[in-house]
């Protein structure tokens, strides 16, 4: 028993001291991998400093401070490891990833497939942190532009984390992508004015808003016979292009549209409908031994025409004075 305990003693006290004869590797590895990751860090600020101011170069610079970053606390590792592992080489580090990439690419199949959309949608830029895209339902400014997911701020104050695999596959819409915009707007006048007026006057009213651009120029199109109106299109330009001010604009050309068509005498009508009501008993309604329009055919004879009034009181008349063997309507029918 005594030779067992002085056994494990032995085996302790082995690993105590092969720890403390480690210990100053430790210390140095340690002190080694915190400089390299300090250096990492510093790579990447100075790659996003230098391309800051660019914007061509904005994205791909991020690209490049990850990547630099990432590389630098990779070799940092390496020598960390080789000071406490005298006998540990890269090549065995390596190996053992290859072997157990596949099982690891199945693992992290979606995590892989948005870091690599990441790394395309950073490459080619199809749009740039500050810009405003609208994906889906989605809509907002672009705030971060990470490996993994590209998050936006809404207009209404809210954060979307989109995976940048559903961005590199579907569409997207980027409101800034160019210096202007063209926003456009239709305008409903009433049959009874006079359009080339009503064009002029709309064309008067958006060139007095200091939002709207001069080249590209505003026009004003007709595009719509409607049942009420006839729909004019007013469109202008307006440059930064991003919602704000697009809000603004247009705000101040619609009030200038609608004050200066009131103030000129053109009517804004609304929607309105005109019911008629015809019994169909004047003379030029033809030949009356044909059904038309859902009313019962005659015996060739023009009716009279009466008002409803008297229809009316007729059918009441018959009603009081049926006896209920004859049929009211074909009485009706043959006065």
């Amino acid at each position: 028993m005594n030779g067992e305990i002085t056994v494990v003693w032995k085996q302790i006290q082995g690993m105590i001291n092969g720890f403390i004869a480690l210990l100053p590797n430790m210390v140095l590895a340690l002190i080694v991998f915190v400089v390299f990751f300090i250096i990492a860090r510093a790579i990447k600020r100075l790659v996003k400093r230098v391309t800051r101011n660019r914007r061509q170069a904005r994205n791909l610079g991020l690209v490049l401070g990850r990547l630099a970053q990432g590389t630098t606390i990779l070799i940092g590792l390496f020598i960390a490891l080789s000071i406490v592992i005298p006998t540990f080489r890269a090549g065995d580090l390596v190996q053992l990833l290859g072997i157990s990439g596949v099982a690891i690419g199945f693992a992290f199949r979606d995590i892989l497939q948005n870091f690599l959309a990441g790394i395309l949608i950073l490459l080619t830029e199809p749009f740039q942190i500050n810009d405003q895209i609208v994906f889906k339902n989605f809509e907002g400014t672009v705030e971060n532009i990470e490996t993994r997911a590209t998050t936006i701020r809404t207009y209404d104050g809210r954060r979307i984390v989109i995976p940048n695999s559903e961005l590199f596959t579907n569409s997207v819409t980027v409101n800034t992508a160019f210096e202007s915009r063209r926003l456009e707007y239709d305008v409903g006048i009433g049959y009874g004015d006079d359009i080339d007026r009503a064009k002029q006057l709309i064309m008067e009213a958006m060139q007095s808003v200091d939002e709207v651009l001069s080249d590209p120029a505003p026009d004003v199109l007709v595009m719509e016979l409607a049942e009420s109106t006839v729909n004019i299109r007013a469109r202008w330009w307006v440059k930064p292009p991003r919602r704000a001010d697009n809000l603004i604009s247009r705000d101040r050309v619609l009030t200038a549209i609608k004050k200066t068509l009131t103030a000129n005498g053109i009517d804004l009508p609304f929607p309105t409908q005109q019911i008629l009501f015809h019994d169909q008993t004047e003379e030029t309604d033809g030949d009356r031994s044909r059904q038309r329009e859902g009313w019962p055919a005659g015996n060739r004879e023009v009716p009279k025409p009466r008002r409803i009034s008297d229809s009316l009181r007729f059918l009441a008349q018959k009603r009081s004075s049926n006896d209920g063997n004859g049929n009211i309507d074909s009485q009706f029918e043959e006065q």
